[in-house]
């Protein structure tokens, strides 16, 4: 089934409806639907390569506008729709966690929910559940949506389609790997000062 999602979801970068396809599956993916926009980023960025950074500013959008819609869910409609969302993840078991994060975490459980590959609609729904600040939701969703998929769209629009491969193949490797560095880079920054 994902598959065959998958492959209509790369259909849509061969039609002139590519970016606005892209912002509706970015917006879509924040909040409850299974396939990552990075698919149609990639696919758009390495069809177009000089658009790239539009394409991932589109998609950030997205993302960002769909994430607040994935608060909303948990915050007024956890009830209903957001269990339901959670458990067809098979993440129910994990919503006390993530709860246990944002207090301990606040901003940084979201930015690294946002930028790895851990499904950032489990959070989206759990930040407005546990009435995570609304600011600081949107800080730090900016933030981490954005360097993902700036990342995604500056290595294509710097390296043209051939890092498409590289990409694809060690995005989650990537994403964790900036993840600790950034994270490093701020404790370290915080025990200097």
């Amino acid at each position: 089934m994902f598959r065959k999602i998958y492959n209509w979801v790369l259909r849509w970068a061969e039609t002139p409806y590519g970016t606005w396809a892209l912002f509706l599956l970015a917006f879509s993916e924040s909040s409850f639907f299974p396939i990552p926009p990075d698919v149609l980023l990639i696919a758009l960025a390495v069809a177009v390569p000089r658009k790239s950074l539009k394409y991932a500013l589109v998609c950030s959008a997205g993302s960002v506008l769909g994430g607040c819609f994935g608060y909303l869910i948990g915050w007024q409609f956890m009830a209903g729709i957001g269990e339901k969302i959670i458990s067809f993840y098979g993440l129910s078991a994990k919503v006390e966690y993530i709860g246990a994060l944002y207090q301990e975490y606040d901003a940084w459980a979201i930015g690294i929910a946002g930028f790895t590959p851990i499904p950032y609609k489990v959070f989206t729904i759990s930040a407005g559940m546990f009435h995570i600040n609304f600011p600081v939701f949107i800080f730090a969703s900016i933030v981490s949506r954005s360097a993902r998929f700036f990342l995604v769209g500056g290595l294509i629009y710097i390296f043209g389609p051939q890092i498409q491969a590289f990409i694809e193949k060690y995005f989650n490797i990537l994403a964790v790997a900036f993840t600790i560095l950034l994270v490093g880079g701020f404790i370290l920054i915080k025990q200097l000062f």
